[in-house]
């Protein structure tokens, strides 16, 4: 029961990161061939009345919009502007930096190190936690979420031996802290066993 229940919740989140994008994606496509129907709307008069050329000729001017700017993003120095804009304009956006990373963490980007989950030792507990960084002195930055809203809780600085690092998905951890803690015997074992 407990490995279908993990398994649908899985399938469904997997699901939503591909849906969602692609929902909006098209929402946006639509809305771009909505904007540019007045720029083709002289080329589509050209063609007979039947033939949805309007429609044709947005779509197509947005593509090759998408194409030209995807095109322009893979240079050196498309890459750098858009650094520059990330860091300028969505960097300065309230939790653009923690959409973007636990988005990397739950679509499993191995190269994100933040968002590790661990169990940190306060007073005589130990409790749910996930390293968000480690300084210069070995000390790991910690965020401790509450229960069961995983998206607020509070930020420790913690030397390292406070700190165990657990074997489990960041997904998992997720899910026991959002279920007030049920299933935090697997949590338990895998700081055992790392």
């Amino acid at each position: 029961m407990k490995y279908a229940r993990e398994f649908v919740t899985s399938t469904v989140v997997g699901g939503l990161l591909i849906v969602v994008p692609v929902y909006l994606a098209v929402l946006l496509l639509l809305k771009g061939m909505k904007s540019t129907a007045s720029l083709v709307r002289p080329f589509a008069a050209l063609l007979p009345e039947w033939i949805p050329a309007e429609r044709f000729f947005s779509l197509l001017l947005v593509l090759t919009l998408c194409f030209l700017v995807g095109v322009a993003v893979r240079t050196r120095s498309g890459r750098a502007v858009r650094e520059r804009m990330e860091v300028a304009l969505f960097g300065r956006l309230p939790g653009y930096g923690l959409i973007k990373s636990l988005t990397q963490r739950l679509a499993g980007d191995s190269e994100e190190s933040a968002w590790t989950p661990a169990l940190i030792e306060l007073e005589d507990a130990l409790v749910p936690a996930f390293i968000i960084e480690t300084l210069d002195d070995g000390r790991l930055t910690v965020f401790v979420p509450s229960v069961p809203t995983p998206l607020a809780g509070a930020v420790y600085v913690l030397s390292a031996d406070r700190v165990h690092i657990l074997d489990v998905p960041f997904t998992q951890a997720i899910r026991s802290i959002s279920r007030w803690g049920s299933g935090s015997s697997d949590l338990v074992a895998a700081m055992r066993k790392g």
